[in-house]
């Protein structure tokens, strides 16, 4: 922060997080620290490469100003993340009531008797933050994911998300295993009606077999019959196993 006698510059550099090939922006803010009109203006030794919102104004008595500069999208980093560029902030007291419109280049004039204060501002690239690593799966069969803890002791958001799929997950699995145990359990139950059944059936007929044996005046209907609801039974019995 620059404690210049007419204003205070905050911050005294500008720090962009580089990334190619997108444009990054960062603030200054000035702040009057007088009771009159100052006016500023903003240079740059590399004036193609940065854009300045506003470059030129004037700040009223205790007043603040913001400032935003854009650097332009670049096509490569620079070696070592290091930056040459400057800029350089000149302010001058003017008259009150005077306007951004109003301003010219003499009023910056050191030649022409007026006092500027300048300050210097250096620019520094600062590198994006890295990704989080990715959530390592447990070696062993039934161990769940483990989330990454930040120092303050809270979970990552990803790893929060792949926790709770993986729970997600386990808990639809074991509701599929549930629902195949009841089918199961139906279908043996099923299974052991029909057997009991197709037995019942055996002995009758095995009785109706020794009557028509004494009788012997031919095949009963009801042996007909009970043959053939043997006969569905084992069928029917087949297809559920």
């Amino acid at each position: 922060m620059s404690t210049g006698y007419l204003l205070r510059i905050d911050p005294l550099e500008l720090k962009f997080t580089f990334q190619l090939k997108k444009q990054i922006s960062c603030s200054l803010q000035l702040t009057n620290k007088t009771d009159e009109y100052v006016a500023f203006k903003v240079k740059t030794t590399n004036p193609k490469k940065y854009c300045v919102r506003p470059n030129t104004g004037v700040v009223l008595p205790r007043s603040t100003c913001d400032v935003k500069v854009t650097m332009q999208a670049q096509k490569e980093a620079p070696p070592d993340m290091q930056c040459k560029d400057k800029f350089l902030l000149q302010c001058v007291k003017v008259n009150d009531g005077v306007s951004p419109k109003d301003i010219t280049a003499e009023m910056f004039n050191k030649e022409s008797g007026h006092v500027v204060e300048e300050s210097k501002l250096r620019v520094v690239y600062v590198s994006p933050p890295q990704p989080p690593s990715p959530v390592a799966e447990g070696s062993e069969e039934g161990s769940s994911p483990r989330g990454s803890v930040s120092e303050n002791g809270n979970v990552n958001v990803s790893d929060s998300a792949t926790i709770a799929r993986g729970f997600t997950e386990r808990h639809e699995a074991t509701d599929k295993s549930a629902e195949a145990k009841a089918l199961i359990t139906r279908l043996t139950e099923e299974k052991s009606n029909a057997i009991q059944q197709t037995n019942k059936l055996r002995q009758e007929l095995d009785l109706l077999r020794r009557e028509s044996n004494k009788n012997r005046g031919g095949v009963s209907m009801l042996i007909v019959i009970l043959v053939g609801l043997l006969g569905i039974v084992m069928g029917y019995l087949m297809k559920k196993t």
